[in-house]
């Protein structure tokens, strides 16, 4: 009887955008909306803060991200899985330097 229910904890899945600080990701969630009075298919994107205590999680990979207490001015979010590891596509700063 004095158990407590598990409340339910909203879940987002994502790819990371950026894993260079200490115990943190940037997980990016993409998700699909209709335009409220054209109709057209819209992709839209958001950056979510996760806290992952292992550093397990690096750039590319498919990460599944649960909410928890504010850990930090924007963290707000913590690493649950990795659930596939991605290719790391490296940027090219200069790409005059390349085709030339």
């Amino acid at each position: 009887m004095a158990e407590k229910a598990k409340k339910h904890l909203r879940e987002k899945e994502g790819i990371v955008v950026s894993d260079k600080m200490d115990k943190t990701i940037v997980v990016r969630v993409d998700r699909r909306t209709r335009h409220p009075i054209y109709g057209k298919v819209m992709n839209l994107s958001k950056k979510y803060y996760a806290h992952d205590e292992k550093n397990e999680a690096k750039a590319g990979d498919t990460v599944r991200i649960v909410e928890s207490r504010p850990l930090s001015r924007l963290k707000r979010w913590t690493l649950a899985k990795v659930i596939s590891h991605g290719e790391v596509v490296e940027k090219i700063e200069n790409e005059a330097e390349v085709t030339a």
